[in-house]
């Protein structure tokens, strides 16, 4: 089983405990408003897409893991590689992504996450180049791609809900570990 243990938080797969506090962070219309069309997920809908991202694992290798604090074992959210299918003209990059529920936010736990997988990508799974996709005016989530080192590559629209994107990048010889 892939775990990546970081000085406060433990990245791992997902088990059926982590449904319900990944659904009550996806109820929440301030940590959805970035994501896709913003709307909230319900339980069902939350389950759903945590058998995506471990299907996702089986196929590719790679995948979203859930996020925990280490010291209380409480699922903070998820963080992880995603094959972006929903915009084809950045494929075959793979993207990084995160989810913290709002009262994690603050606190360097999506940086922290996202600097072990973005290190998971280029140096465990061999990746040569990584994407960000960000709504444009999302500024909490250019932030942490900033802090990646991660540059601003193009802008696109959303093919299907015509939302506005900002794809960022960072290849290995980018990347300072």
């Amino acid at each position: 089983m892939t775990e990546i243990l970081t000085p406060r938080l433990m990245l791992r797969r997902w088990t059926d405990d982590d449904l319900v506090p990944m659904a009550e962070i996806n109820a929440d219309p301030e940590v959805m408003r970035w994501v896709g069309d913003g709307s909230v997920l319900d339980p069902e809908q939350t389950a759903e897409a945590v058998e995506r991202y471990e299907e996702e694992w089986d196929e590719e290798g790679f995948g979203l893991f859930a996020v925990e604090l280490l010291g209380s074992g409480e699922l903070i959210g998820l963080v992880g590689l995603s094959v972006p299918e929903f915009l084809p003209e950045v494929l075959p990059d793979v993207e990084i992504r995160w989810r913290l529920g709002r009262q994690f936010w603050g606190q360097g736990y999506a940086s922290e996450a996202a600097h072990a997988v973005l290190e998971f990508a280029l140096q465990d799974r061999g990746l040569d180049r990584v994407v960000a996709i960000a709504h444009i005016g999302d500024r909490a989530s250019a932030n942490v791609i900033g802090k990646l080192g991660m540059v601003p590559e193009r802008e696109v629209s959303h093919p299907a809900l015509g939302v506005p994107l900002r794809i960022y990048a960072i290849d290995l010889t980018e990347y300072r570990a």
